[in-house]
This record gives structure tokens, C-alpha cells and sequence, in this order.
């Protein structure tokens, strides 16, 4: 591992607490970070409306990733590169969720973020719109696991998730992991320069892939098992010790 020159960040379960804020002592060491010339950038599943308002708290002018990689922002409200999942697709993903009555979905467009409860209208027109991802949402193990089997079947489709509860489908080959290295080759970093941090399966490839992985205390199994460190919870400050314990120390 060279020292680090960015860290990547998700944000739910990871730099945000469970009420959805980031501590005085996460933001605290995040500004160091930046002080010290280490690039600071979100890696999330949020559209880029709900991500940048702590962009903002945070002052950051770092790059972003959104959309589990589906847009790649050079620093807030500057796009560098969007991927689009095509309407077929998304007719398909949709099609698929009315089958299951009680399981909730939402779908992100460049534009709107549209769910169970609002949806577009009219209902079929998919193709007035540009999409970016579609999630399912259910406790029902039977039900999450037919959904999985079924839209893995087709191909095409990047399936992840941001909680043990829902799946997240992306454009085959967008993910967090692919939105890092395109950072990496526009700012002349190498991934052994990156530490990437996150706690769900949509973190799992950018923490493999990045030169020091880390899992939260509170994330699931499997991304526990990819990581090569795994750190406290996101109700313990865990950017802080990530940034205090790794990419400043000493």
C-alpha cells in the first residue's frame, strides 16, 4: 500500500450515524485530511440531490461518486461521466416489482428519485426518462432471494445492495469500484493510493479493489471478509479513526 492520496467514502452506515449525520469528529478528521492534501470523496448509493447537502456541511469541492458509480461528479454540480440503464431495462425491473404486491421499489432517474407510492406518469412511459438504477426493497428472504435469482438471470445488470433487506441493480459493469479507478486515471492516482470504506455489498468491489479496504463494524458478513481491516461502527466516529489511524499516521 503507497500512502494514501484518497479516500473513498460510502455514506449510509459508514460516515453518517443512524440518525443520518456526520459527528463533529468525523467532519473534524475529514478536514485534516483535506489539509493535508488528501483527496476526500463520497462513494455512495444516494443520487447526487441527497448526497450534496453534506457535501456542502463538509465544504468539500473533492469529486463525488453516486449512484453506486452511476455518476461520476469532478466536484459537486460538475459531471464528469453518467451511465444510463436503458429503458427496456428499467420496464423489465418495474414489471417485475408489481408481481410482488408487498415489495417496495424505487428508481432513480438523473432528475427525480420515483418509488411504489409516485411513480412516473403516464405509468408506461419509460422512455421520457433517464434512468440510473432500480431497487427492491423487502424483509421477506423467499421473496428477495426469487427476485435475485430471476434479474441475475437476465444479464445485463450490476446487483449489489446497500442493506441485508434490498438489492440494487446498476448497469452491468457500474459499480463504486469502476467509478474509483475513472477517478484514479483523471487525478494520476494509483488504486494502491486509495482507502475505501463502506459497510454493504455495494461497497464490496471499491473495498477489494482499493490499496487498504475497510469494513465498518456494523457491516455485513461478506464485506467484513473482503476487507483488510475492519473498524468500529458508524455510531463510534469511524472516518475518524480510519483517517487518524491510517492515512495520517504518524
Amino acid at each position: 500500500m503507497g500512502s494514501i492520496k484518497l479516500v473513498a467514502l460510502d455514506m449510509d452506515g459508514t460516515l453518517l450515524n443512524d440518525r443520518q449525520e456526520i459527528s463533529s469528529e468525523n467532519a473534524m478528521w475529514i478536514r485534516k485530511a483535506l489539509d493535508a492534501g488528501v483527496i476526500v470523496c463520497f462513494a455512495t448509493g444516494r443520487g447526487f440531490q441527497s448526497a450534496a447537502p453534506y457535501a456542502e456541511q463538509l465544504k468539500l469541492d473533492t469529486p463525488m461518486i453516486t449512484v453506486n458509480g452511476g455518476e461520476i461528479w469532478h466536484r459537486p454540480h460538475a459531471l464528469h461521466k453518467r451511465t444510463l440503464m436503458s429503458p427496456v431495462m428499467m420496464k423489465r425491473l418495474h414489471e417485475l416489482a408489481l408481481s410482488y404486491p408487498e415489495c417496495w421499489y424505487w428508481a432513480y432517474t438523473t432528475m427525480d428519485i420515483f418509488n411504489k407510492e409516485k411513480w412516473i406518469e403516464p405509468a408506461s412511459d419509460y422512455d421520457a426518462h433517464h434512468w440510473l438504477k432500480f431497487g427492491y426493497y423487502t424483509e421477506n428472504t423467499e421473496m428477495r432471494d426469487a427476485i435475485l435469482k430471476e434479474t441475475a438471470s437476465w444479464g445485463g445488470l450490476e446487483i449489489t445492495n446497500s442493506s441485508p433487506w434490498n438489492l440494487e441493480m446498476n448497469p452491468e459493469g457500474v459499480s463504486k469500484a469502476s467509478a474509483i479507478h475513472e477517478l484514479c486515471s483523471l487525478l494520476n492516482i494509483d488504486m494502491s493510493q486509495v482507502a475505501a470504506m463502506g459497510d454493504s455489498l455495494n461497497d464490496i468491489a471499491m473495498i477489494r479493489e482499493a490499496g487498504l479496504g475497510v469494513a465498518m463494524g456494523n457491516a455485513q458478513d461478506e464485506v467484513k471478509a473482503a476487507a483488510d481491516v475492519v473498524t468500529v461502527t458508524n455510531e463510534e466516529h469511524a472516518v475518524m479513526h480510519l483517517i487518524r489511524d491510517y492515512v495520517l499516521k504518524g
